[in-house]
């Protein structure tokens, strides 16, 4: 594979970082994974930790190409729940650690991506969005339905209220999962917690893909400070992990 690839985590106008994230990269496959501790729960971070490290561990455990991408994804998101649970088992169900996910794989050709909450994974091509995930959110349902548009989202009033997540109660949670989207040579995927997406539009996410001078690593730094100064003084933590596919 060919391929550039970046990462950034900004602590925003928060007072510690309970974001996590990281790119594996292989021979035959890569990984991008985005943990999003949630902040109103005890061991955020601590939930993202968790959960980033068993995805992590089981795709370097794997034989690569993986046979099965769509398995992988459902099993490696219901195993970093359990063990979310299993740190919380010992804490009051509403302070039980929780966090956002989303990952993305890279092999053949191609992408497969999960998540679960308002993690998102974008896909962008030539300066323009492709597709991207769709929130596990209120909001999310409220634009499905066409009673808001997704601009009335961008500051609507329950725009943080996700409905799944990893940890907290025992059954897995809903997920989506998708299959194989073919990449084109350039094409940029961007995985990201809700710190980096929220008060942006779409066409300013895929600036990041907008052929420039720049290389991936400078887009993505500056996506994360155009995120920051348009939520100041109330910004997130700002995580996202970017991949350019240059081919085989």
């Amino acid at each position: 594979m060919k391929i550039e690839y970046a990462k950034v985590s900004a602590l925003g106008d928060r007072n510690d970082n309970q974001d996590r994230a990281a790119i594996v990269v292989a021979e035959d496959a890569a990984i991008m994974l985005v943990f999003d501790g949630m902040g109103g729960h005890e061991n955020g971070a601590q939930a993202a930790e968790a959960g980033l490290r068993v995805v992590q561990d089981l795709f370097m455990a794997s034989d690569l190409p993986l046979f099965d991408p769509q398995g992988f994804l459902n099993m490696s998101m219901s195993r970093a729940h359990d063990e979310v649970v299993r740190i919380g088992a010992d804490v009051a169900v509403d302070f039980r650690p929780r966090a956002t996910c989303a990952i993305c794989l890279i092999q053949e050709s191609g992408a497969w991506w999960g998540h679960i909450g308002d993690s998102r994974i974008y896909h962008m091509r030539d300066g323009q969005l492709i597709t991207r995930s769709r929130d596990h959110s209120h909001v999310e349902v409220l634009i499905q339905e066409g009673a808001i548009t997704e601009e009335e989202a961008l500051d609507h009033p329950m725009r943080n209220f996700v409905e799944c997540c990893i940890g907290g109660d025992a059954p897995v949670p809903d997920m989506s999962i998708t299959r194989k989207m073919p990449l084109e040579a350039g094409d940029v995927l961007l995985v990201c917690t809700d710190g980096l997406w929220s008060g942006m539009t779409d066409n300013q996410m895929a600036e990041i893909a907008t052929s420039s001078a720049n290389n991936l690593a400078d887009n993505l730094k500056a996506l994360s400070v155009k995120a920051l100064t348009a939520n100041a003084p109330y910004s997130d933590n700002t995580t996202g992990t970017a991949l350019q596919w240059l081919g085989e």
